[in-house]
Formats: structure tokens, C-alpha cells, sequence
């Protein structure tokens, strides 16, 4: 008989109430266990950026912008756009902790030379943010290039109708 079950590659196994509790217990266990959010900019984030710069692989002029993230499921894609919607970019963005908590919602630009490169965003009070994934150009222009960061303001977007 035990041949038969082993040969058939079945073990006839009920779970009993001790399997029954400890697989209650492991699933309430993970439930309560607090895990960490990915980042996310509620409801994303507006700035008067002074100067032309690269958000990914897009280059774009200087002006008012409003970020945000494309989709609630994916949180690894952001949209970047000028305030009449004539120039936007997709950036992808991967989760970014600051070393302190910001007392603002900011922009953080990467400078090399005269060239500025969108690296991070971060809300007011919440010291985790998101930062860009950099562009292949990036990389390359950030060789052998002493780095500088660039801070600029930002807010929540001002909401039409309101």
C-alpha cells in the first residue's frame, strides 16, 4: 500500500486543527507586520524650475512643472510635465530615502558643469521619496565630472475648479 501512494506520488494527508492554528497564526503574523510603502508623492508635486534640464532621456527647457505618478499600480512611472502641456516626459523612479526628513517638498537636481539632471523628489515631512533611474546619457556626462546638487522648491499642484 505504501508503495501504491508513493508511486503515485500522493500522500493522502488531511490538515489537522494544530496545521489549521499554525497556518492562521503565520497569515495574521504577516498581515500585522508592517511593511514598507513603496514611495509615492501624494498627489504629486509643482516647481518653478530656473533652468533648462534632462528628466530621463527628455531635455527640457526652463519653466513650471508638475510631477506625478502615472499610474497608483505602478510606481515606478512618472510623468513630468510643463504647466499647459506642451512639453511632458515618463521618467522611471525607483524608492529614495533622504538622509534627513525635508522641511519642504523639493526637487533635487544633479549639476555637472552647466547641465542639470533630475535625480530626486520629496514631500514635506516624509523622508521617503523617489528617485530617477539615470538615463544612459547621464551616466556618461557624470564621468570624471565633479557633481553638485541643486535644490529647488515645490508644492502641491494647484487643483482646477477650486
Amino acid at each position: 500500500m505504501f508503495t501504491e501512494r508513493a508511486n503515485n506520488g500522493r500522500v493522502n494527508h488531511k490538515p489537522g486543527p494544530r496545521h489549521l492554528l499554525a497556518l492562521s497564526i503565520a497569515l495574521l503574523v504577516v498581515a500585522m507586520y508592517p511593511r514598507k510603502a513603496n514611495a509615492q508623492i501624494i498627489g504629486g508635486l509643482q516647481a518653478n524650475i530656473p533652468f533648462q534640464f534632462h528628466a530621463g532621456a527628455a531635455n527640457l527647457p526652463a519653466g513650471t512643472y508638475r510631477i506625478r505618478m502615472l499610474d497608483d499600480n505602478n510606481l515606478t512611472l512618472m510623468e513630468i510635465s510643463n504647466l499647459d502641456g506642451t512639453r511632458s516626459a515618463l521618467i522611471q523612479v525607483q524608492d529614495s530615502e533622504a538622509n534627513s526628513t525635508p522641511t519642504q517638498s523639493e526637487m533635487i537636481f544633479n549639476k555637472y558643469g552647466d547641465q542639470y539632471f533630475l535625480a530626486e523628489m520629496f514631500d514635506e515631512g516624509d523622508a521617503s521619496g523617489s528617485k530617477v533611474i539615470e538615463s544612459n546619457y547621464e551616466k556618461k556626462i557624470s564621468q570624471g565630472t565633479e557633481t553638485a546638487k541643486e535644490h529647488v522648491p515645490a508644492r502641491a499642484p494647484v487643483q482646477k475648479g477650486n
